[in-house]
């Protein structure tokens, strides 16, 4: 399990004994709860049940996975499978079996439609979902009950709100964490809150349309200028330090993802979720984020990887990933489960956000390193002496480069 991928399945003679190779990445936060576990016990299941094939499984950190994958392929050693963050530009050099190739008809079908579509280069499903999370705004019940506050459904009560937390001491009334580690997740949420988006209708890149301009020059004239957002820089505050921030009970709201849900609990606050608050109303869009599973045509193993993969998406299996990392299921199937299960009901708010989720553009080559700028960038918008509409035009200028340059 641990060892370096040496990278073709073998494959006897007339035996038909297949090895597929699988790089993973790992969910946990220990090796208590390592995605190892998980993958040794459904490949136990696995072979036990189909003689002939064996599975040979990596896990990399997924600060190593992605990297790991291209060193692979870029030496000719792709493995079968991998579950890592990206799949556009491995599908755009040809270098992928499509979902078709490979899948039962009732696994492509049991896939949630908008994240199947994700999946899509010029209307062909490469990347499989492999699991997915939505985001809600968090806040502190204890603060906002001691301040006589409710949630807010509008960014005027989102300000108002944040003004009433500051004036009572909170630290930071908002978090708005714009630093390099995840700056490109916050981004989004405020632009579709405010109507936009990364992309437009057709999927061209955006950033400087009229309604982002005028999402960002509220959030600095209405949240950073006022001194709503805390002590630190958006633009060097990361979601990490955020979360620990709002576990301390600092923060008075932000937004988050499920794992917040521990965190926060942990340390004993006492937390909310509401959607993500619009201009006049709730957010018509919500944020989604997907994983993806995709499999390499360079072993010829087509008929061996889709069968496994049937499995792995199995409504047993999905339920099971989902639960132990508090994440949402891909499949309709589980879904289905979840949003009905007692013991799933923590994750009912964010499951009840995916069908109203929009995903970041996974499906441009151009994506990884837009986002890379989107880091570097964006929280310069929200600074004492930056200008919205020149930054969000400057990363209009990259996308478009990077767009072309695919």
């Amino acid at each position: 399990m641990t060892a370096v991928l040496g990278g073709c399945g073998l494959t006897g003679g007339g035996s038909g004994d297949v090895t597929l190779k699988l790089v993973a990445a790992d969910y946990g936060d220990s090796a208590d709860n390592s995605s190892r576990k998980y993958w040794d016990q459904l490949v136990k299941e696995y072979e036990s049940k189909h003689s002939g094939v064996k599975v040979d499984v990596t896990v990399y950190s997924w600060n190593d996975v992605d990297r790991k994958v291209k060193e692979l392929v870029d030496a000719g050693k792709a493995p079968d499978m991998a579950q890592i963050g990206a799949y556009a530009d491995y599908a755009n050099k040809g270098l992928l079996y499509s979902a078709d190739d490979m899948l039962s008809i009732s696994t492509q079908a049991d896939f949630a439609s908008q994240l199947a579509t994700a999946g899509q280069v010029k209307g062909v499903q490469y990347g499989l979902p492999f699991a997915a999370s939505t985001r809600l705004l968090f806040y502190n019940k204890t603060l906002f009950k001691d301040a006589g506050l409710t949630p807010p459904k509008t960014w005027n009560q989102l300000a108002a709100d944040a003004r009433a937390l500051k004036a009572r001491g909170v630290k930071y009334p908002y978090a708005l964490p714009l630093g390099p580690e995840e700056a490109q997740a916050e981004t989004m949420q405020w632009l579709l809150s405010g109507g936009g988006g990364y992309t437009d209708t057709v999927g061209t890149y955006g950033f400087d349309s009229a309604q982002n301009v005028n999402t960002f020059t509220w959030l600095k004239d209405d949240l950073v200028g006022k001194g709503l957002t805390g002590p630190v820089a958006p633009g060097s505050l990361n979601r990490a330090a955020a979360f620990a921030a709002f576990a301390k009970g600092d923060v008075g709201m932000l937004n988050g993802h499920p794992s917040l849900m521990k965190i926060a609990a942990k340390q004993g606050v006492k937390y909310g979720m509401v959607p993500m608050p619009g201009v006049d109303g709730a957010s018509k869009s919500a944020m989604g984020v997907a994983d993806w599973m995709m499999a390499f045509k360079k072993n010829g193993h087509a008929e061996q990887v889709g069968k496994f993969l049937d499995y792995v998406y199995s409504e047993k299996n999905v339920l099971a990933f989902s639960r132990q990392y508090d994440l949402l299921p891909v499949t309709t199937s589980a879904s289905d489960v979840m949003s009905t299960d007692r013991r799933d009901a923590a994750l009912e708010p964010f499951l009840k956000q995916l069908p109203l989720s929009e995903l970041y553009p996974v499906d441009k080559t151009s994506w990884a390193s837009v986002a890379a700028a989107v880091k570097k960038r964006i929280g310069n918008a929200v600074s004492a002496d930056g200008n919205p509409a020149a930054t969000l035009a400057q990363l209009e200028s990259t996308a478009s480069m990077a767009e072309n340059a695919q």
